[in-house]
């Protein structure tokens, strides 16, 4: 019997090309979803394309963090994970390169009460926010369609202004596929890192860089199964920072239990592209040495076994402030007539690589912009720029943070100081430890002042 995300979702009949709605959203992902489903909540007449069928996997680290809970709760896609197959994050275990652990333990009520995050496979997850999405969209009028291929982002410089009105694209293969047409005063591009109405809004309409490697990260992730040391579906999470994969980190990722009742482990490896092309660096072929040769690990995989097909390599636009952006940090992500989430905004942490908190918070910021009845001639360029500011100002100082930290990483010494002084001083340890969960212990990580005085006296 096949499980609840194995099974497609009917996703309603196709509207009539040149029909109009309210919104446009552009990707079925988390983003996508949220966005979606905040827009039919408002009251709006959303169409959601997506250019796969569900269900379909996503390549990611599978980690859910702690401030996607509140939104997932506000949907109604929580009751639909915890009946799902899923690993209730108990902490985080780091190691530093010459091989010293620290484990920092989420708080005892927080997981007892629900309210600590979750690893679960991204096949499922996005199966559920989807499925949620399309409830949500139906019920307000909307429409959604699967195999959606975008071919054009629809531009007006009728006025002497660039405003984007709509998109056209084919459902279907590209050869024998149905075109179609739709408009919206707002389309929300949520089509991850090489999304089409990121690359208009930038590229086309402004100029302006679309793509940076020195703030874009390669990964690879495999999924495996008995694993060493990891034995139930309530385990800490763990990033290795391993000699020859820094300024990145490797994982390791408890999922859930698969259908005979083993623990999957998702396993991956991530570095800064530019980092990865100056030491032509294949990260497949890193995973796997790491797995066959180094002197811990290897003990913990003589035994484990890849799922067969699992091993897939994808790319993350970080949220990192760049030194001299041409308009707005981390780059331009809105217009007239358009807005972008998550990983089409570049909003992926560049310390942990989790991009899926920051896609479900920018969506939900994003629809609080939009009102159908002031806006139906076109999404107005002053509020797109009002979402700019809003999206850094709110994310901006962590993912400033995350970034000082990811240089940090890249001192090999640095690393093999600070996790063993945690090791030594309770107070640090116990600060990292808040810091999983609480707002005023990150302010305090902030601090360097802070930092110092805990790591020298």
């Amino acid at each position: 019997m096949a499980a609840e995300w194995e099974v497609p979702i009917e996703s309603g009949p196709i509207p009539e090309s040149g029909t109009n709605f309210d919104v446009i959203v552009v990707g079925g992902g988390p983003g996508g979803s949220a966005a979606a489903s905040y827009a039919a909540i408002a009251g709006n007449k959303v169409l959601l394309l997506e250019k796969r069928e569900f269900p379909r996997d996503k390549i990611c680290g599978d980690a859910v963090g702690g401030k996607s809970l509140r939104i997932v709760t506000e949907l109604g896609v929580r009751p639909l994970i915890e009946n799902t197959p899923h690993n209730r994050v108990t902490g985080i275990t780091f190691s530093s390169p010459n091989g010293k652990k620290i484990t920092c333990s989420l708080p005892i009520e927080e997981i007892e009460n629900k309210e600590a995050g979750y690893a679960l496979p991204r096949i499922q997850f996005d199966y559920m926010m989807f499925q949620k999405a399309v409830e949500h969209v139906q019920n307000s009028g909307g429409a959604v369609i699967q195999n959606f291929n975008v071919n054009e982002i629809l531009v007006d410089e009728s006025k002497g202004s660039k405003k984007i009105t709509g998109v056209s694209g084919i459902v279907g293969s590209k050869k024998e596929g149905l075109e179609l047409k739709f408009n919206a005063p707002l389309t929300i591009g949520a089509g991850g890192y090489n999304c089409p109405v990121a690359s208009t809004i930038t590229k086309k309409c402004h100029g302006e860089p679309m793509r940076d490697d020195k703030h874009y990260c390669g990964a690879y992730r495999e999924y495996w199964v008995d694993v060493d040391g990891i034995n139930t579906s309530q385990e800490p999470i763990e990033i290795h920072f391993i000699d020859g994969v820094l300024p990145g980190y490797w994982w390791v990722f408890p999922v859930g239990e698969n259908a005979e009742g083993k623990v999957v482990v998702n396993v991956g490896i991530g570095m800064v592209i530019s980092e990865m092309n100056k030491r032509t660096v294949k990260l497949k072929g890193l995973q796997k040495s790491i797995i066959k040769e180094h002197p811990y690990f290897s003990k913990r995989f003589k035994n484990a076994s890849m799922i067969e097909g699992s091993g897939k390599g994808f790319q993350l636009p970080f949220g990192s402030p760049r030194k001299k952006p041409p308009s707005y940090q981390p780059r331009r992500s809105a217009m007239s007539g358009a807005m972008c989430v998550g990983d089409a905004a570049a909003l992926v942490d560049p310390f942990s690589g989790e991009g899926i908190g920051n896609a479900l918070l920018s969506s939900k910021i994003a629809i609080t912009y939009f009102d159908k009845k002031k806006h139906k001639d076109g999404f107005p360029s002053e509020l797109a720029e009002g979402y700019m500011n809003e999206i850094w100002n709110t994310l901006g100082p962590e993912l400033s943070n995350s970034f000082k930290i990811q240089k940090m990483v890249k001192k090999k010494w640095l690393m093999n100081w600070v996790i063993g002084k945690a090791n030594k001083k309770p107070e640090l340890k116990g600060l990292l430890e808040q810091s999983l969960s609480s707002k005023e212990a990150q302010e305090e990580l902030k601090s360097t002042w802070k930092l110092l005085k805990l790591l020298l006296f």
